[in-house]
């Protein structure tokens, strides 16, 4: 897959099929819209493109909102790169950028490339104010020499994917029906950097994992998951805790996650932590002796469920 930042640089003169969003969370509605777009392609003979803005829109378009992301950029790009996309555009998402027409956006769209279909899913908007809709699009794709193809959404047991509803499940800590809509496991990477120790004071010893501040946490509270590490294709059973350790009085939001059966030094690695289940909310305990009984009985429910 070759990667490209602006749209200055042509494309081969191949007939192209792109698809354009934000892709945040690659969930199964994406899968869906940037498969077809790579079967599309091969149908007419040519090559598949898809087209994504880092940051997210919203981000600069609603900046009072502080939306957090589903995926990084990193893990976008590896994630649609395994759907077998021949090009990937990622354009940085600006004021001077959100302020072009959907005209004029499209035209330097097919000045760099030979487009001839757009894939767009559903509610798609492009181009200053949100006014390229699909008819829009569709009339400006008969001036430029491309036809525009809608992709319906998908649902899962009768629920909409998108990556609001995703955000929502997460919200309420609900890690596997999220994960239901993604298809895989909710996912967020971090350096294990220093904390205060107190987990190994007590005999719970667990890696602090540095999240990046603009990433999606699920709901404070304590999950069963996996955790990779560096260089290991199989994530390891872990208990992990997220919120403010409210027994100890903390302030500071953490992501502390307990490797089951394993010892050793991670820190200034970076690891994924796969949320499988919520065991619990986050809680706070009279003293020591109270949360290590919770804790214990954390890890027998977390070794349940991931068992299974």
């Amino acid at each position: 897959m070759l990667r490209y930042d602006s749209l200055a640089r042509p494309l081969p003169r191949v007939p192209i099929s792109l698809t354009i969003g934000a892709f945040d969370g690659i969930h199964l509605g994406h899968v869906r819209l940037i498969s077809e777009t790579r079967l599309a392609a091969a149908r007419i003979g040519g090559q598949s493109a898809v087209m994504t803005f880092e940051p997210h829109p919203a981000r600069v378009l609603r900046p009072a909102s502080e939306r957090r992301c589903l995926t990084t950029l990193n893990e976008r790009i590896q994630r649609i790169e395994t759907l077998g996309i021949d090009h990937l555009f990622i354009l940085r998402f600006d004021p001077a950028l959100a302020s072009i027409p959907a005209e004029t956006f499209m035209a330097q769209i097919c000045d760099a490339m030979d487009l001839r279909e757009l894939w767009i899913g559903p509610d798609f908007r492009l181009g200053a104010g949100g006014r390229g809709t699909a008819t829009v699009l569709a009339e400006i794709g008969r001036r430029l020499g491309y036809t525009v193809h809608h992709v319906e959404r998908v649902y899962h047991d009768e629920q909409p994917v998108s990556s609001t509803s995703i955000r929502d499940m997460l919200a309420e800590g609900a890690v596997d029906a999220a994960a239901r809509l993604l298809g895989r496991l909710f996912q967020v990477r971090g350096e294990v950097v220093h904390g205060d120790h107190r987990g190994r004071t007590i005999g719970i010893p667990t890696a602090n994992v540095a999240v990046p501040s603009d990433h999606l946490l699920p709901a404070d509270g304590v999950y069963a998951c996996r955790v990779y590490l560096p260089d290991e294709a199989e994530g390891r059973p872990a208990v992990t805790n997220i919120g403010v350790r409210p027994t100890f009085g903390e302030q500071r939001h953490t992501v502390e996650a307990h490797l089951l059966d394993w010892s050793g030094d991670l820190y200034g690695q970076i690891v994924g932590v796969e949320f499988v289940r919520r065991l619990r909310g986050e809680q706070r305990f009279t003293g020591i002796e109270a949360l290590l009984a919770q804790i214990h009985a954390d890890i027998a429910a977390a070794r349940d469920v991931l068992r299974t």
